[in-house]
């Protein structure tokens, strides 16, 4: 039974751990002939530990699923990003608690993260050629804004760069 969620960083005691759920996270994805990550860029993922922009759920004392998080987006969100949106990005859950719908408790906190900083809305991107993933988020109230294939950029992480995207909004 699950009694608590707390969000915390992660640390870098916790990147083995994240290699570990988006290698499992990629083998779910093609079992079910969903595109997938490929190549991950790890460096990526050091770099957000680092600078503070990922976080977990704990579901009572144990990493539920991950995010990561930024303040803006402009190389996916162009002209559309005024720097007024929270971007969700690398949501990755633990298969443990697969089903719980954990993103609502990210949901949660990037709400409350988003007013206290007085923005307009949280923003994510998802696989475009997954309607089951693109129907679950705008179940929890999020906008479909525009498919969008990102560029070859060396700005993105690898495993992001010529990738078909599904753009969602939730304004607040």
């Amino acid at each position: 039974m699950i009694s608590q969620f707390k969000i915390e960083n992660t640390t870098a005691e916790d990147l083995e751990f994240i290699y570990e759920l988006f290698d499992l996270s990629v083998k779910y994805q093609e079992s079910k002939g969903y595109p997938t990550w490929k190549n991950y860029d790890k460096e990526a993922l050091i770099k957000d530990v680092e600078n503070k922009n990922q976080y977990k759920v704990m579901v009572d004392s144990q990493p539920g699923i991950i995010f990561s998080v930024r303040y803006s987006d402009k190389i996916i969100w162009r002209e559309m990003d005024q720097e007024d949106a929270i971007y969700l990005h690398r949501i990755v859950v633990n298969p443990v608690f697969k089903g719980l719908k954990l993103f609502g408790e990210i949901l949660s906190w990037a709400i409350d993260q988003a007013k206290q900083k007085r923005l307009k809305s949280i923003r994510m991107d998802t696989w475009a050629n997954n309607p089951k993933i693109i129907e679950y988020y705008t179940g929890f109230g999020f906008r479909f804004i525009e498919n969008y294939t990102t560029s070859n950029s060396l700005e993105l992480p690898a495993h992001n760069r010529n990738l078909a995207l599904t753009l969602l909004e939730l304004t607040l």
